[in-house]
């Protein structure tokens, strides 16, 4: 008897094919990261893939086991901190999708085949998000990062005492959303154990 094929996909089966099929040239080039469930605003939400070269690129995974009620919420943390942003959803979401995602945003069609291996089918390309927030971007450093950049931009070291959110505001006064990009990506890359430290740091 055969074996019968799993009802729906799962956040599972879709991301490790996503790792497998979409990103494996990105995952290969030795200037990119691709880091799964990114915290974002300072953990008030996660992307599910985040792929960190020239910019900041996250996918969403919506499988055939989620619902959207969180869709809204999310999104509007995403149009702040992603400079591109794809959705990869099942087909079952793909109406709702298209009917409420900003019109930049890409989306990836999941279908899974009889012997439940997941196929992608792009409905719309990513394209750069114009509503982006360079500060709430920026929040992806953690708080002794601005103040080393600060530093390297000639502020004083009275001005790296401020509060967070002036220090962020301060960064983006003196960087480039490029540069900053950049430094995300180095920083990142250097990090030891990051996913231990706390999401206040």
């Amino acid at each position: 008897m055969a074996a019968m094929t799993k009802l729906g996909t799962t956040d599972a089966d879709i991301r490790t094919a996503l790792h497998a099929k979409r990103l494996r040239r990105a995952k290969s080039h030795p200037d990119t990261l691709v880091i799964d469930e990114l915290g974002l605003a300072h953990a008030r939400s996660r992307i599910d893939v985040a792929v960190i070269n020239g910019c900041i690129h996250g996918y969403e995974i919506k499988s055939a086991k989620d619902n959207l009620d969180r869709f809204a919420t999310q999104i509007d943390i995403y149009r702040q901190t992603l400079q591109k942003l794809s959705l990869v959803a099942a087909p079952k979401h793909v109406a709702s999708i298209m009917s409420h995602a900003p019109e930049w945003c890409g989306v990836i069609v999941a279908e899974q085949g009889p012997r439940g291996g997941i196929s992608f089918h792009v409905l719309r390309n990513a394209i750069a998000n114009p509503e982006i927030d360079p500060v709430m971007m920026a929040h992806l450093l953690w708080r002794d990062e601005v103040i080393e950049l600060l530093g390297q931009a000639g502020y004083a070291p009275k001005d790296l005492r401020r509060p967070r959110r002036q220090l962020y505001e301060m960064l983006c006064e003196a960087m480039s959303l490029r540069e900053i990009t950049a430094s995300i990506r180095t920083f990142m890359a250097q990090r030891q154990a990051w996913r231990d430290r706390p999401a206040h740091a």
